[in-house]
């Protein structure tokens, strides 16, 4: 069962990316249409439990857990509108693998607050950034669009990488379905402010464009981050984190078999630097004390972790 659902997780997570590109290719959807509706059902499913159960909850949040979760919210509507963008001008792979790259930007923002990282942290952030390096070169060469695409790709992963420090503020004290519910739904409410400024439409779409929004929806924001949350309760924080990853391949595999996304090797080259260096930051970051209580500093226990914090696509 344990096998069955990391694989389930992998699916659904790296069915993100191919989905929000076929969805944006053949339907009149748009990107922010997308962000707004998964966060939106998002929201409504994950309040929905916590309603029912304690349905004071919501009335308990203080100022201070309000704030954290705006500018989680705030974030994560920001990197929904650069990465989803980013798909619409560059690869699939190219787009997942530096939007994956949060682990590492999360590593380097603690280095400016002044967290000392062990010499496995520092080398997998220069494997990994030298894995941009090689994916951005390629595709400067290959089209401006390409590479407007990929740097939207890698805002969103700096993006990404606030959300979640930011949600980690937040849930020292909120539980995960207040969380969650209410990041999500200020994510929506700020997609939608966006949307009405940029001129994209929220609705009036075919079906083919709903249907989209719901397999997006479905597959990655529940069904892929709820295994991964259900994992966490049995498996460790960084054997999960590991599996993850797979991510990055799995979408680069299901665009090429789905999308018929072909890439050049140099590409596929700086793809595997970004999945080395991300393993290497995320077992890097682990100190072997820590995973031994189960508990990785910062965070909480494996069993409470938010869905939000494993990961937005």
């Amino acid at each position: 069962m344990t096998f069955f659902l990391a694989a389930i997780g992998v699916l659904g997570v790296a069915s993100s990316g191919p989905l929000i590109a076929a969805t944006l290719g053949a339907t009149t959807v748009s990107a922010l249409a997308i962000a707004f509706w998964r966060n939106a059902i998002g929201a409504v499913v994950m309040a929905s439990p916590t309603l029912v159960r304690e349905p004071r909850q919501f009335g308990r949040i203080t100022q201070g857990e309000f704030r954290w979760c705006l500018l989680a919210g705030v974030a994560l509507a920001l990197h929904f509108a650069c990465f989803i963008t980013s798909l619409q001008l560059t690869s699939v792979a190219a787009a997942t693998a530096l939007v994956c790259l949060q682990s590492a930007w999360i590593a380097v923002f603690q280095l400016f607050r002044g967290t000392r990282h062990r010499w496995q942290v520092l080398a997998g952030l220069g494997i990994a950034f030298g894995g941009v390096v090689a994916i951005t070169g390629f595709d400067m060469g290959s089209s401006p669009q390409a590479l407007l695409g990929d740097l939207l790709a890698l805002a969103g992963g700096v993006l990404a990488g606030l959300y979640t420090l930011a949600g980690g503020k937040a849930r020292q004290s909120m539980t995960t379905g207040t969380y969650t519910a209410l990041c999500y739904g200020m994510c929506a409410a700020a997609v939608a402010v966006m949307a009405v400024l940029g001129g994209q439409p929220l609705a009036g779409f075919e079906a083919a464009g709903w249907l989209g929004i719901l397999a997006i929806t479905v597959c990655a924001q529940l069904v892929g981050h709820t295994a991964f949350n259900h994992l966490l309760a049995t498996m460790s924080p960084l054997l999960v984190s590991m599996i993850i990853l797979l991510e990055i391949p799995g979408a680069a595999i299901l665009a090429a078999v789905f999308l018929q996304e072909t890439l050049p090797a140099g590409t596929y080259a700086g793809l595997a630097l970004i999945l080395a260096g991300l393993a290497v930051v995320v077992t890097g970051q682990r100190p072997g004390r820590a995973g031994r209580r189960g508990k990785v500093p910062g965070q909480e226990p494996p069993s409470d972790r938010p869905l939000a914090e494993l990961g937005t696509d």
